[in-house]
């Protein structure tokens, strides 16, 4: 059992630094589906699971691009009290109750993170980033807009651990893709992700659901795959791997929806 918690933190981890994004959804279905973990403690424990491994993957990108901080202050303002919210509400029901709806929602935000890995790319090179002049201002709707797809994402992520990634970017594309290039768009969601997810992960954990001893074991695997694989990343077709990634996210989904 503990080599395979090593192995699926390897190739999670591995796929994270391949594909920048997407490889951390499967990490909580697999937990769920493969190892039969409790929904409550494979979220719990995949939340700080994503929260280590972003950091190094924002260590990576940081150097091409910079972080809008308001949108990310927008999208925090939104997100982090939604998470600590939907985590206390999850702690409320009973182990039975939450096993088959907690799966069903991690496969929906499972097959949603596969589409923003399949459509998300596309949206990017369709961004036409032109920051606004002196006498422009920005549309009144984006601030409250911003505000309100953090606080989706925010509730998204306590209740799965899986939508900071893919949808986030695609969710931020939508809404500032005239004023913000596609490598602003990928960094601020990001940075944005980190103190969501430990946001959660802290919540979880006062509830004592957090697997300290898993979490260990799958960042055994997946620190120095993701460094390997972010070394390999450019020798390989990012089309190819993403398209089947998101093949793979779909089947995991699909089978935490209907099996």
């Amino acid at each position: 059992m503990d080599f395979g918690y090593v192995a699926a933190g390897a190739v999670s981890g591995l796929l994270i630094g391949l594909t920048g994004v997407g490889g951390g959804a499967l990490m909580t279905p697999v937990l769920i589906l493969v190892f039969g973990v409790a929904p409550t403690t494979a979220v719990a424990t995949d939340l700080w699971f994503a929260a280590i491994t972003k950091v190094a993957a924002v260590l990576r990108h940081r150097r091409q691009s910079t972080v809008n901080w308001p949108v990310v202050r927008r999208l925090w303002l939104g997100s982090l009290p939604a998470a600590l919210i939907t985590a206390v509400f999850v702690s409320m029901g009973t182990q039975f109750d939450q096993q088959a709806w907690m799966t069903q929602a991690i496969g929906l935000m499972v097959c949603l993170a596969a589409l923003g890995l399949l459509f998300g790319p596309w949206l990017l090179r369709k961004a036409t980033a032109a920051p606004l002049s002196a006498a422009q201002t920005a549309p009144s709707w984006q601030a409250p807009l911003t505000v309100c797809a953090g606080g989706g994402i925010g509730g998204a992520v306590a209740l799965t651990s899986v939508g900071a990634g893919s949808l986030g970017v695609v969710l931020l594309m939508a809404i500032y893709r005239r004023q913000l290039s596609p490598q602003q768009i990928v960094l601020s969601d990001l940075v944005h992700a980190i103190p969501l997810a430990v946001v959660g992960g802290l919540a979880y954990a006062g509830m004592g659901l957090v697997d300290g001893r898993m979490l260990g074991l799958l960042l055994l695997g997946s620190l120095p795959a993701a460094w390997m694989g972010s070394h390999f990343a450019h020798a390989l077709p990012p089309k190819r791997l993403q398209a089947a990634l998101a093949g793979v996210l779909l089947l995991v989904g699909m089978k935490s929806l209907f099996f």
